[in-house]
């Protein structure tokens, strides 16, 4: 086997396992946010490492988001009590907008493509970073954590709102 050619991948599934390993730790406490960092920063080096060795492959690229979808579903439930406690009605509200406009892009890329895509843009990359961020915006008091929050729903929104009208006036993937 031969190493090079799946390093990328191995750093993506430790991510995975990360997140596993995310279910059984305290939301919030020292382990919890050793592993997520862990998680993160394999989340930003895997593809770094897979095009600086020109390594990328179909495989890997769905491996990625198998990780992105597990880590972040794991963080969803872990984080799900605090973000209901601390959490303006006015930032769910957004959040379900952005939600929406979302998964109707990904729609549209589907149904126009016939595969699911999503875009890796500036303002994707700076709400994921701001995403990433929130359980350590969460042990500010309220107040701060959702002027935080409208932040990164604002980023988050506008780069949603850019992958959609993406999609609709592409004529070819």
């Amino acid at each position: 086997m031969d190493i090079k050619k799946n390093i990328a991948n191995f750093v993506t599934s430790i991510r995975i396992l990360g997140a596993i390993a995310i279910i059984f730790l305290k939301p919030l406490e020292s382990a919890f946010f050793i592993v997520y960092l862990f998680c993160g920063l394999s989340d930003a080096v895997d593809g770094f490492i897979a095009r600086k060795l020109k390594i990328t492959s179909e495989f890997g690229t769905k491996l990625d988001s198998i990780a992105d979808l597990t880590f972040y579903s794991v963080m969803m439930i872990k984080l799900l009590p605090t973000l209901c406690e601390k959490l303006w009605r006015f930032n769910w509200a957004f959040l379900f907008i952005i939600l929406a406009i979302r998964i109707s892009a990904y729609a549209v890329s589907a149904i126009k493509f016939h595969k699911f895509s999503t875009l890796h843009t500036i303002l994707n990359k700076i709400s994921g970073g701001g995403v990433f961020l929130i359980p350590f915006f969460i042990l500010l008091e309220r107040t701060p954590f959702n002027i935080y929050g409208v932040i990164v729903c604002l980023i988050t929104y506008t780069a949603s709102l850019q992958e959609l009208v993406y999609y609709i006036k592409r004529k070819k993937q």
